[in-house]
């Protein structure tokens, strides 16, 4: 037996033994894409203004607690815009003192002084900054809600600035879930000026006509019992970010309903409020829907319920929602695509066939015209596919249509390695070189050509995987695999087959 051969028939062996191992049983240890198992596809953009406004509600609601502390008196504070306010009504006097303050407190708001307002202006950099963050907030969120409901193998990424893509294979439910996703829930308790009224007409009679600059129009829910229009203040009390535990409840009636409690600040400030609204009604907006008014009767620190005629079930999801974390800003669906089972069986079905005819033609191609020489180049493009599918369930990546054809690329560049190989060895004994000596230099003079041809094709795949989306990922994580396994069948299993089979001292190759 020629020299080192033991050790390659047992890394050879090894190699194939993991692999079996790995993918054994395939239909556990494969995981299919949402085009070969059918699902729901969604392609969603991140309203990143809606942080922002989050932010100008909170920050607008800090400075009256420091204002009113500090003694610094004012008439209103009034939100322009996301990201810009003012304070009116307060005095030159005390200009100097609200100076220190602001820097005190914060240094993500520019501010000028015109008259007796105090103007507020968000910064730049701070914006670019809540934006960013509500994408990456956005994304965990929705990874979380996914995860709790329970879906297997989802794929949840981000694609661009501000638009995310969810992916949802063989799901039971897909409305429930994606109404488990499209639920922004943004958490407000906010009070309630006026209402209810029929129309926004009859509601805005005793101003004019005109919305005031401090409050907003909100609407009832029907599906909670709550008809009609409502004035609720524009700046939120407490918002879903203050809540420290959620869960399922009842209310005085035995309904579902959900009940809360608040982390230490939230709860310093909800005590504040309700003891100061005592006969008041509190709003409790979820999405920009009053969910419901109670009265407050009394001053309430750190829990509450949130009750509106909730079956089971949206108590539940709510829970889930809350658990989860609100979005921190609204999102818009660009795209939004079902994939049946049936047609996932079908995509499984056509893309194995492919991948078996492509198989199948390059074997039948490869021992018709390189005879038994050709057997060899057949063993290890077996062996290829077989390491390809090892390393994608090593790696858990997920199997895809375009994955598919990246397999039947990768096929057709072990091939080409194997006639390099050949072609080399012929040329070899073309020159009057005996058959170990051409073997031996053919294998010598192919690698490097095999070896560039494969590293620039891997390069190409990382560059793929790393800036593509799905469908490109999907085909260059096959291809990678497929070329790394090509490296070590067309170049190592093959020199050892040969090795095997023909003696030292053979005077012809079936080649």
């Amino acid at each position: 037996m020629k020299k080192n051969v033991k050790w390659r028939i047992a890394l050879t062996l090894a190699v194939i033994a993991l692999c079996i191992y790995l993918i054994y049983p395939p239909k556990d240890k494969i995981k299919l894409g949402l085009d070969l198992k059918g699902g729901t596809h969604l392609l969603m953009q991140v309203l990143t203004e809606d942080a922002i406004n989050v932010e100008t509600d909170q920050q607008i609601a800090r400075f009256e607690e420091v204002f009113k502390k500090n003694n610094i008196t004012y008439t209103r504070a009034t939100k322009e815009k996301p990201g810009q306010f003012y304070f009116e009504g307060t005095s030159a006097d005390q200009e100097g003192k609200i100076r220190d303050l602001i820097d005190q407190y914060t240094r993500d708001w520019n501010y000028t002084f015109t008259g007796d307002r105090v103007n507020f202006r968000l910064k730049q950099t701070a914006e670019q900054f809540l934006r960013e963050q509500a994408v990456l907030q956005t994304l965990e969120t929705i990874r979380n809600r996914v995860d709790q409901f329970g879906v297997s193998e989802p794929v949840i990424q981000r694609q661009g600035s501000d638009r995310i893509v969810v992916e949802l294979p063989g799901i039971d439910d897909p409305e429930r879930v994606k109404n488990l996703i499209k639920v922004t829930a943004v958490l407000e308790f906010k009070l309630v000026k006026t209402g209810p009224a029929p129309d926004e007409e009859t509601l805005l009679q005793e101003f004019g006509g005109k919305v005031p600059d401090d409050v907003e129009v909100v609407r009832g829910d029907p599906r909670r019992g709550l008809q009609g229009y409502y004035l609720v203040s524009k700046v939120a009390s407490i918002t879903g970010k203050d809540l420290r535990s959620v869960r399922r409840g009842t209310d005085e009636w035995n309904n579902p309903a959900v009940s809360f409690t608040l982390t230490p600040d939230g709860a310093r400030r909800f005590e504040q409020v309700t003891g100061q609204n005592i006969g008041k009604q509190l709003a409790i907006i979820l999405d920009g829907k009053l969910q419901s008014a109670p009265v407050i009767n009394s001053r309430i620190s750190d829990s509450g319920i949130i009750q509106g005629r909730f079956t089971p079930e949206e108590a539940d999801d709510l829970v889930v929602i809350l658990k989860a974390g609100a979005l921190p800003a609204g999102i818009k669906y660009l795209e939004e695509r079902t994939v049946g089972p049936s047609l996932g069986s079908d995509s499984i079905r056509q893309g194995l066939m492919s991948g078996l005819v492509a198989i199948f033609g390059v074997m039948v191609f490869m021992v018709f015209y390189y005879r038994l020489s050709g057997l060899n180049a057949v063993t290890a493009l077996l062996l290829n596919t077989l390491l390809t599918f090892g390393a994608l369930s090593y790696f858990k990546a997920t199997l895809t249509l375009p994955g598919i054809a990246g397999i039947i690329l990768s096929i057709g560049m072990a091939v080409d390695a194997n006639i390099l190989i050949f072609e080399r060895i012929k040329e070899e004994m073309a020159l009057g070189k005996n058959i170990a000596s051409a073997i031996h230099t053919g294998f010598g003079r192919a690698f490097s050509a095999i070896f560039d041809s494969n590293l620039t094709t891997i390069l190409s795949g990382i560059f793929l995987f790393q800036f593509g989306t799905g469908p490109i990922k999907g085909y260059a994580v096959t291809l990678i695999c497929g070329l790394v396994a090509n490296l070590f069948t067309a170049v190592f299993v093959s020199r050892l087959i040969f090795d095997l089979v023909v003696p030292t001292n053979a005077k012809k190759l079936s080649i």
